[in-house]
């Protein structure tokens, strides 16, 4: 029996199958456990305090369920652009719609290539006299961006193998930190929900939503397909397999934070409250060891994300909803366009909050998420997937979306408009490129 070949299977695909499975659950792992389990553990403390733990795990079943479409959507279309030429290629005749969702996702990635940049900043200099200078942190972040960028230019090979090293050392270190800083609790769990106030279950999903962020990169296995063996294998080992190790190293690292680190601690110090927490309980050398798994983990997360997103970019810019120039590769490395994404990365620490970046990233990821599974749902037939997962994936992803937008609607209204006026921004360069083509295809 013969097979024919899926029409929309990418065409451009690589002889050099350099990534295995350990080299695909790196760069998944290096794209969520990096700047967002950092960040989101002190305003996860700060709303909900001991459900801390609880809300991680909420937050990896809403991941999970967007990663069901992902997987199902990569498997059948095994193209490198992921999310972008997944919607292009359901929705062929609405040029707009695919330039519209590749340019969120696009700088949905920048926005969180900028947060593990920002973070690995402030734990990098966290032990100095400077840890609290702003320039300190922006200049070290521009540093970082900047390594990573000659590294992902340089080798594929060599990025995967680094990405292997860094990964797996990093979950080691921080698993050995969690299990140090339990040991050596102050408290306990029913002394703590003793002292914890009242929590609504509105507060729990709502932060549940936030820590959504630290679950994305899953989806950057799917733009490494032209360079994995056997994608409708190990697409999905790669991604359920990073996401249930992410949620258990995440559950273990705030356990160890409430349990030995005092709330308001954590709190104050949310940018590096692991390493002062731990300075606190275990002395210079947890200090030390807690910053050296934090670099780890923001250095991977940072070469994951732009090995993924920049070759998404470089499709997106073939297809002509970018310039024409960041799809130019050398020896198939989208040079320009990961470039360009350290660029726009780092203009992003320039300007930008650490909360506007952590808030941008988790609304772009659930919008984008929760477009998948429409897209899924419509080819569900085709790609084989379960009417009631995809429809209970979609409604859950929008519910988050919606519990985010009504939390910076009744706490932080300007960070709500700066976000909306990005999002107007990033709308209205996408409508004109898609105009564009148009024109390009009519004549």
């Amino acid at each position: 029996m013969t097979f024919k070949k899926n029409p929309n299977t990418s065409s451009h695909r690589s002889r050099n199958k350099s990534l295995g499975v350990p080299e695909l659950i790196a760069i998944a792992l290096g794209g969520m456990i990096g700047g967002g389990i950092f960040t989101i553990l002190g305003i996860s403390v700060a709303l909900v305090g001991v459900f801390t733990p609880v809300v991680i795990v909420i937050g990896g079943i809403i991941a999970s369920l967007a990663a069901y479409s992902y997987i199902k959507l990569g498997v059948y279309y095994k193209d490198e652009g992921a999310t972008y030429s997944f919607y292009k290629k359901t929705f062929p005749k609405s040029p707009f719609a695919a330039s519209l969702i590749g340019w969120w996702v696009i700088f949905g990635y920048i926005s969180t290539l900028a947060l593990y940049a920002y973070t690995f900043a402030s734990y990098a200099i966290s032990g100095f006299s400077f840890a609290d200078s702003e320039l300190a942190r922006k200049i070290i972040a521009g540093i970082v961006i900047l390594t990573f960028t000659l590294i992902n230019v340089w080798s594929v090979k060599g990025m995967g193998k680094i990405e292997d090293i860094m990964v797996y050392t990093k979950l080691f270190i921080l698993v050995v930190i969690s299990f140090v800083l339990i040991n050596n609790s102050q408290t306990t769990i029913p002394v703590l929900l003793q002292r914890q106030g009242d929590v609504s279950i509105l507060s729990i999903l709502i932060v549940a939503s936030i820590t959504f962020v630290a679950y994305e990169g899953f989806q950057l296995v799917i733009n490494a397909v032209d360079e994995m063996e056997s994608p409708e294998k190990n697409i999905p080992i790669a991604i359920y397999s990073a996401l249930l190790l992410a949620v258990v190293i995440y559950v273990i690292i705030s356990l160890g934070a409430i349990l030995a680190i005092p709330f308001d601690e954590i709190i104050n110090n949310k940018e590096y409250a692991l390493a002062s927490g731990a300075g606190n309980v275990l002395g210079h050398w947890g200090t030390n060891i807690v910053i050296l798994g934090a670099l780890l983990a923001t250095s991977s997360a940072i070469s994951g994300t732009v090995f993924g997103a920049s070759r998404q970019m470089a499709v997106i810019a073939g297809d002509g909803y970018f310039p024409a120039l960041l799809a130019k590769r050398v020896n198939n490395i989208p040079v320009v366009a990961i470039v360009v994404m350290a660029t726009l990365a780092f203009l992003l620490v320039l300007v930008g909050s650490l909360e506007v970046i952590l808030e941008f990233g988790s609304v772009t990821f659930l919008i984008v998420s929760m477009l998948m599974a429409y897209a899924n749902f419509k080819i569900r037939h085709l790609t084989n997937s379960s009417l009631f997962i995809t429809a209970i994936s979609f409604f859950g992803l929008l519910i988050g979306t919606v519990l985010i937008l009504y939390y910076e609607l009744n706490n932080q209204p300007q960070q709500l408009l700066f976000i909306l006026g990005i999002y107007i921004l990033l709308t209205i360069s996408s409508w004109l490129f898609s105009r564009n083509k148009l024109r390009q295809i009519g004549s």
